[in-house]
């Protein structure tokens, strides 16, 4: 029968008492004031069995004096406990104790002789039920002592017992509330997935100036004054620095951007101050970490003279300045605008260290996506290096986010009774759509792409063997290419006729490899602006490696950029692209500030792990660049640059359907449509000749439109009739004349 655990009633607070029935005690063989355990799911309780004031069964009230240190910090209530979970226990009388007292403030540490402390403490714990490393909850006391943590007690032999008058009472160390919560939310880091070398790194820097002054200070060498943490916004910033932090042993004081900005003058540089005093004094019970969150905000570049962020960067630097090497504490910024910092704040001394933490890997986005689902139900069918590759720039928030919307989608088929409760991979393609990677949300050339399979597309073999060369087999066969010394081609032009599936085969290629995809046009980049048209071209080239590998799509790019031989201006803005899209393609590739992890953590755990990683490894090395793809019409506008290997490097051209590929093209775009009995699509395949994809498009629609036409809305197919009908009316969009100048080489 279980036992249903309520709030402590007000009269047996700090007593250490336990409520429960008569009939429960004697089951357990407990008589009044026996010690008792009660294991909970956040730790366990050490209290005294007394029976209820109204004898009533099946309810259990405690006072939490002396428990686990969770149990302290978040009390349990209203939960169901089995008889299995009370247990008692032998509690001899103690010869002596270890303990750290844990005081509300410094000034009280500072300033109170050591002998009053330790009288008061030996006072209160008198007649205490302890247990080792349990935490002694003092707060109804009206003192300054909060807690008592037990260290270790004597005789080693047992785990509880009572201390008395005669019990020797040691105190190891006081420490004040604020420093004892933050080791404690230290300990309660959650576990973070593909940073394990960031943070490996950043932990090797707090823990040498931090718990080993003297060794520095012994070689001559100045600790280190603070670390710069730079990552795009939801990488995991504020979280490793919490998890690395908790590792070292440290205590934390963070600090808000905006929270120290005030609205009086000089109230800003005083809250400032103040922030800092805190963090010595806290540095001066253990090693501490002043963290600043989101730098960008609190010290921006220096512009105008008399602007108050001015007077708070220079106090910042300052205070900075001021710290010596009796300060023990550290201070971290954060921040995703690195340029937006005042360059005064990134040179040794001050931020001696820059840690980049760039968008995850593919390798780390399966370790991230390990530990989301880890507490979720996911299917054994799930293969996480195939979500992986899936979720292409997508940073920890953006992979939480997509967790959380596939656990959703389960819930609601759960609840309506078609599914298994179980989260599965067509949960996570139906997450996919709704969950897009953040980095490319304000993207200039962000674009939903429906999806299209290579055979939607009927004809162009040839044409679709290239693209997949260029795209697909890198992705897939990443081995073969690295043993051949292979690396993908930086640029792909598509030139050929209008309506000839340029632009349908560029969707194809990019649904069936599963990277990120950009489509730009010169609508998009265009400016009455001097300057803003190159600026946005950068960006763009920017936003599509933080998300590499990606496709990078630029449609009609002879409106775009021209050739600087046919331009009127030698300085217009089509030259000054041109200039931009030549040099980001020659050095396509992580910049500083967009680097992402170097080293893969290997998992050795059997053979076909093994196996796996060294797949993942190949795909690392081949897909981290990103792929131009271009298509035009006119490639004789294109300059002469563009086009050579190292940019362009595959130029294929899309020729007009053949009578073979215009019957696949029929065949594909009447699958949906009730033909008649009579239609032959050979034949129309037969006259169709210069006529584009698109052509054959408009043909079926507009027999289409002819069968409702002719039948009043009655239609049930279409004949053979209302196609040569549509066939008499309709011209085809391409000349021989016009085939014969595409056929010659661009070049």
């Amino acid at each position: 029968m279980s036992v249903r655990l309520l709030s402590v009633d007000v009269s047996d607070r700090g007593s250490q008492r336990c409520r429960l029935g008569p009939g429960l005690m004697s089951s357990l063989g407990l008589s009044l004031g026996s010690p008792l355990l009660v294991c909970l799911p956040g730790g366990s309780c050490l209290c005294t069995a007394w029976p209820r004031s109204d004898l009533a069964e099946g309810f259990l009230q405690m006072d939490i004096k002396c428990a686990s240190p969770n149990l302290i910090s978040h009390p349990p209530t209203h939960l169901n406990l089995e008889p299995s979970q009370l247990s008692p226990v032998p509690c001899p009388k103690l010869r002596g104790v270890k303990i750290t007292v844990v005081v509300q403030s410094g000034e009280f540490r500072k300033h109170t002789p050591s002998r009053l402390i330790y009288e008061l403490v030996k006072d209160m714990l008198k007649g205490v039920y302890v247990y080792e490393k349990h935490v002694i909850n003092l707060e109804d006391f009206d003192t300054e002592i909060r807690y008592i943590i037990v260290e270790s007690i004597n005789p080693d032999s047992a785990s509880a017992g009572l201390i008395t008058s005669k019990t020797a009472v040691e105190i190891a160390g006081i420490q004040t509330v604020r420093h004892y919560r933050s080791l404690l939310q230290g300990q309660d880091t959650v576990p973070l997935g593909g940073l394990e070398e960031v943070s490996a790194s950043l932990k090797e820097m707090l823990q040498l100036p931090l718990l080993y002054p003297g060794t520095l200070s012994s070689l001559g060498l100045s600790c280190p004054r603070g670390v710069l943490l730079v990552g795009p916004p939801g990488v995991g910033k504020t979280l490793l620095v919490r998890r690395v932090v908790g590792e070292v042993g440290a205590s934390l004081v963070v600090v808000q951007g905006p929270e120290v900005v005030g609205s009086r003058p000089g109230e800003s540089e005083e809250k400032l101050r103040s922030v800092f005093e805190s963090a010595r004094s806290a540095a001066e019970e253990g090693p501490c970490v002043l963290f600043l969150d989101e730098l960008d905000s609190l010290c921006p570049r220096r512009i105008a003279s008399s602007a108050p962020e001015n007077r708070l960067v220079a106090q910042l630097l300052t205070l900075m300045d001021g710290m010596n090497q009796s300060d023990r504490f550290l201070i971290i910024g954060a921040t995703n605008r690195p340029d937006s910092l005042d360059p005064a704040l990134r040179r040794p001394g001050r931020f001696d260290r820059e840690v980049i933490i760039g968008a995850p890997t593919m390798q780390q986005r399966k370790d991230i996506l390990s530990v989301l689902c880890a507490k979720i139900p996911v299917c054994p069918s799930v293969d996480m290096i195939d979500l992986a590759l899936r979720t292409v720039g997508y940073v920890g928030a953006d992979l939480s986010a997509l967790c959380r919307e596939a656990t959703m989608h389960a819930i609601r088929e759960y609840s309506k009774g078609s599914g298994e409760q179980a989260v599965g991979l067509k949960h996570f393609q139906e997450a996919l759509k709704s969950v897009r990677p953040s980095c490319l949300r304000s993207s200039l050339g962000r674009t939903d792409l429906s999806p299209i399979s290579w055979e939607q597309i009927g004809g162009l073999e040839e044409v679709k063997l290239k693209l997949r060369q260029s795209i697909e087999w890198p992705m897939r066969y990443p081995e073969a290419f690295v043993r051949l010394g292979l690396s993908r081609p930086r640029g792909v032009l598509l030139y050929g006729p209008p309506g000839c599936a340029k632009t349908t085969l560029v969707r194809a290629a990019a649904t069936s490899s599963h990277c990120a995809f950009l489509s730009v046009s010169g609508a998009d980049l265009y400016s009455p602006f001097v300057g803003d048209s190159e600026k946005a071209l950068a960006q763009l080239f920017r936003q599509a490696r933080a998300c590499a590998p990606c496709i990078l799509f630029l449609d009609e790019i002879d409106s775009l950029i021209g050739s600087r031989s046919n331009s009127q201006t030698a300085h217009g803005v089509q030259t000054r692209l041109l200039s931009v899209l030549l040099n980001e393609m020659d050095g396509v590739g992580l910049k500083t500030l967009e680097r992402r992890g170097t080293e893969k953590i290997l998992q050795v755990e059997g053979a076909d792990e093994n196996c796996k990683q060294e797949e993942v490894d190949c795909q690392e090395v081949c897909n981290k660049d990103v792929m131009v793809i271009a298509a035009t019409n006119r490639p004789d506008c294109l300059d002469s640059a563009l086009l050579r290997p190292g940019r362009l490097d595959h130029i294929i051209y899309v020729p007009p359907p053949d009578q073979q590929a215009r019957l696949c093209i029929l065949k594909l775009r009447t699958n949906s449509m009730p033909l008649g009995a009579d239609v032959c699509l050979e034949e129309l395949a037969a006259k169709t000749e210069l006529y584009s994809g698109a052509d054959l498009e408009n043909l079926c629609k507009e027999a289409a439109l002819l069968a409702l036409e002719e039948e009043n809305m009655e239609a049930s197919d279409i004949k053979h009739t209302y196609f040569l009908r549509s066939l008499d009316k309709m011209t085809p969009s391409l000349t021989s004349q016009q085939i014969l100048t595409y056929q010659k080489n661009p070049r």
